[in-house]
């Protein structure tokens, strides 16, 4: 089993202040009879990829381009659908502050499927299939469009900027920052907007694109045997730090543990791979001599897990 966490560890002091306090026991054990494989992916966390999208790049067998992985291409491929190259656009409502534009995820506008569908559809004129455009509805926060100019576009993760100021990441390319204004001057004043603002909810005013480009033709599907625990994201990124060691220990009590239980009896290729603000790293069993394990079982090593997690 490949066992993979993303939103493992956070910059800043509350996330220190959190992994100083918590004890995740199985972890603790793990990690000692784990080894690095390879370097950290990733940079620091401004990047525009999280570490946990090159890590799934990685393991895809594609370049790991901060800001220029077909994100939005390989959420089609479990359909088959192809095009030259593909965009994600997210539906949300930008924050506007006296100081920042804030991104609230998509989930905050609470959108049904129906509401979403229609916004979507109402915004067709902006990607005409006369034009060599094609566009999915692949869901209520996944909107897709494709056209042979978003090859080669740097975008920023939807992820970076949730519960952030945008400005840092707002689009570089002219055909990105073209089409989110497009959008948002549609999205103004929509009927769809007005009746939402009428029941006192969020008005969708706005797109984020990322994601852009062609599935490469040499990507490889994921592995079979790769599990990912997506249960920390929700809380880190709503800064929810109490939540998010709750959800920590139910990871290390179960797919944690059941991932040591594996390296404990040298069975099953265990690796796990951790996913931080600014890094990715892999461990995987390597070969143990009989000594070494028998001395690991009479006295279990233990890792300093908050160092660990902070280094991501």
């Amino acid at each position: 089993m490949h066992l993979m966490i993303p939103h493992a560890s956070a910059v800043g002091e509350a996330a220190a202040h959190t992994l100083a306090e918590l004890n995740l026991p199985n972890l603790a054990q793990l990690l000692p009879l784990l080894t690095p494989v390879g370097a950290p992916l990733g940079s620091d966390e401004y990047s525009f990829n999280t570490p946990f999208e090159l890590a799934l790049a990685e393991l895809r067998g594609c370049p790991a381009t901060d800001g220029c992985l077909p994100t939005a291409a390989w959420a089609l491929q479990a359909s088959g659908s192809s095009a030259a190259a593909w965009a994600l656009l997210s539906p949300l409502h930008l924050s506007v502050g006296a100081e920042q534009i804030t991104a609230l995820p998509p989930q905050a506008l609470a959108l049904t499927e129906r509401e979403s569908q229609a916004f979507f559809n109402s915004l067709a004129e902006l990607w005409p299939a006369a034009e060599g455009y094609t566009s999915q509805w692949l869901g209520t926060h996944q909107w897709l469009i494709a056209h042979p100019s978003f090859a080669g576009l740097r975008s920023a993760s939807l992820e970076r900027v949730l519960h952030r100021n945008v400005d840092i990441w707002m689009p570089e390319a002219r055909r990105l920052r073209t089409l989110q204004n497009e959008v948002q001057m549609l999205l103004h004043g929509h009927p769809l907007n007005e009746a939402r603002e009428a029941a006192g909810a969020l008005a969708l005013n706005s797109v984020w694109i990322s994601g852009c480009g062609a599935n490469d033709s040499h990507s490889q599907p994921l592995p079979a045997d790769l599990q990912i625990e997506a249960v920390l994201q929700e809380p880190l990124l709503a800064g929810d730090w109490q939540a998010w060691s709750q959800a920590w220990l139910r990871l290390d009590a179960g797919p944690v543990a059941a991932l040591l239980a594996q390296a404990k009896q040298g069975e099953g290729a265990p690796r796990l791979t951790l996913c931080g603000e600014r890094h990715a790293q892999t461990w995987a069993l390597g070969p143990r001599p009989r000594l070494l394990k028998l001395w690991q079982a009479l006295l279990p090593p233990r890792a300093d897990v908050a160092r660990s997690l902070l280094a991501l």
